[in-house]
Parts: structure tokens; C-alpha cells; sequence
């Protein structure tokens, strides 16, 4: 059922992940660059990649158990994406490359909190139909 309140979650989690990237930059480096998620290939990569896990896990709505376990390896992919953030940000050996962050590191933080509200709702329609079945 594509009209569920989890298609809603799972489609802003697509569109933060895929669409925002190219609006939003990461950091800025300490030459005045504006770094963008498209100028490196493995964060252009993980973004797009948590976009397409999303766009999938809407059309999975026939298996929800499906559907609960791409959520669940959805937000893992965020939190990598986050822990590649971190690193950047916090290099500890010599001068970091990175000056002042951009409001584009934050995605996968609201992504993950999407996804979360979206595994929440698929939790509770397979729990409201498990009770429905113990009433059969």
C-alpha cells in the first residue's frame, strides 16, 4: 500500500539523501573551496546509494519484514556515511583540510531520522496485523 504514512517517511529520506546533496555543501576548506558531495565519488556514492535503498523499500510494501530489514540497512549506511563525516572533520594528524563545516553534513542525521520514523510505522502495521490474524 504506497498511500501509508512509512512511503511519506521513506520518500523525504530519498529526497534528503539524493536531492539535497547538490544543494547543500559539506565544508568549506581552508583555500575558500566549497566542497559538495558530488566532488568526492565515495560520498556521491553512499548518498546515492541510501537514496536508491529508499526508493526500493517504498515498492516493497507487499513484505514488510523486507521492508524493516532495508530500513534497518539503510540507516547502517547513513551511520557509515556520518562516521566518514566525523573523521573528515576531526583529523587528527597535521592541519585539517577542513576549515568550516557545512549544513550538508547534517543529511544523514535527518535521513536516519526518517528512516527511523519510517521503521516505525512499518513495525506497527505488522503488528496490527498480527493481531488481526490472532483474531481469525
Amino acid at each position: 500500500m504506497l498511500q501509508r504514512i512509512q512511503t511519506v517517511y521513506l520518500l523525504f529520506a530519498a529526497i534528503v539523501s539524493a536531492g539535497l546533496i547538490f544543494v547543500l555543501h559539506l565544508w568549506v576548506t581552508n583555500e575558500d573551496v566549497i566542497v559538495y558531495a558530488k566532488d568526492n565519488l565515495l560520498y556521491l556514492g553512499l548518498f546515492l546509494g541510501s537514496a536508491l535503498v529508499s526508493l526500493i523499500t517504498i515498492f516493497k510494501y507487499k513484505n514488510r519484514k523486507s521492508q524493516f530489514m532495508l530500513g534497518r540497512l539503510n540507516i547502517i549506511l547513513n551511520f557509515i556515511l556520518l562516521g566518514f563525516f566525523v573523521y573528515q572533520s576531526l583529523k587528527v594528524s597535521g592541519e585539517t583540510a577542513v576549515s568550516e563545516k557545512g549544513i550538508g553534513m547534517l543529511l544523514p542525521i535527518v535521513s536516519i531520522v526518517f528512516l527511523a520514523l519510517a521503521n516505525k510505522a512499518i513495525k506497527k502495521d505488522e503488528d496490527l496485523v498480527k493481531s488481526v490474524d490472532r483474531l481469525r
